[in-house]
C-alpha cells in the first residue's frame, strides 16, 4: 500500500522510510489498545490530544465536502437551516478554489485508523509514542476463558436470542461474542458479552467496525461541521 504524501506530513515520516517499514511499525504500535481509553473510560490526555497529528481526509470524503460547499454557495443555505453569510461565502470560496483532490489519499491504512483517538480523531498520544509504562497488568491476567455464572447472566438477559440476526439459538448453536474483541483488550464480562449463533459470530471476527466509525476523522469531521454551520 502507498502511504500518501499528506499522510507522511501529517506523521511527520522522514521521506526516505519505505511503506512497508512505516505499516510494520505502527502495526506493533496497535497490537494492544489504547489501556487508558478502555479501562479508565475516558481519555487523561483531554485537549492535549489535539495537539497529537491529525490525519487527512480520505479522497471521497475531501470532495463530497467541496461538493457540499459548492452547493451551500447555490442554495444560500446550509444543512444546519442557517443562511450562508458573507464571512461564510469567503470562506467556502477560498476553499473551494483551493481544492485539489490528489492533496488527499485514496485510501488511509487500517493500521493508522485504528490508532486515531475516537473521540478527538487526531493519533493517540499511546500509540504515537508508543511507551511501554502504558501497559498495565490486567491486560496479562484476563482471559478468554468464560466463567459459567457468566455464561447464564447473559444467556438469562438476552432470552436465548442471537444479537446479530434475533432469532432463536438453540442450545448447540450458543456461542458468546466478545463486544470489544478480546484482542482488542475485551473482557469476558456480562457487560462485554452477548448471545449469537456460532455462525454470526464467525462473521464478526475481531473487527471494530460495528461499534466504532470507520474513518474517526472524516466523523469528527462531520460532527464540526454541522456544530459549526
Amino acid at each position: 500500500m502507498v502511504i500518501h504524501k499528506s499522510i507522511r506530513k501529517a506523521l511527520d515520516i522522514k521521506q526516505n522510510t519505505s511503506d512497508n517499514q512505516i505499516l510494520f511499525e505502527w502495526k506493533k504500535r496497535i497490537k494492544n489498545i489504547c489501556k487508558p481509553c478502555w479501562e479508565l473510560k475516558y481519555c487523561p490526555y483531554g485537549p492535549i490530544i489535539e495537539e497529537f497529528p491529525l490525519l487527512p481526509l480520505t479522497r471521497k470524503g475531501a470532495e463530497e465536502h467541496n461538493n457540499y460547499l459548492i452547493n451551500c454557495l447555490r442554495t444560500g443555505v446550509m444543512d444546519s437551516g442557517d443562511k450562508v453569510d458573507s464571512i461564510r461565502k469567503k470562506f467556502f470560496r477560498k476553499e473551494i478554489n483551493n481544492f485539489d483532490s490528489n492533496d488527499y489519499p485514496e485510501i488511509i491504512p487500517r493500521e493508522l485508523l485504528e490508532a486515531s483517538c475516537r473521540v478527538f480523531g487526531h493519533i493517540c498520544p499511546v500509540f504515537y509514542t508508543a511507551e511501554p509504562l502504558t501497559e498495565t497488568k490486567e491486560l496479562r491476567k484476563h482471559t478468554r476463558q468464560i466463567q459459567r455464572d457468566v455464561m447464564l447472566k447473559v444467556v438469562r438477559r438476552d432470552g436465548q436470542i442471537c444479537q446479530k440476526c434475533n432469532q432463536p439459538v438453540f442450545d448447540d448453536e450458543v456461542e458468546f461474542d466478545h463486544i470489544i474483541p478480546f484482542s482488542k483488550g475485551g473482557k469476558s464480562t456480562v457487560e462485554n458479552l452477548r448471545l449469537v449463533h456460532k455462525d454470526c459470530n464467525r462473521h464478526k471476527s475481531n473487527s471494530l467496525s460495528e461499534l466504532l466509525h470507520p474513518s474517526p476523522i472524516e466523523h469528527l469531521f462531520e460532527l464540526r461541521r454541522k456544530n459549526r454551520f
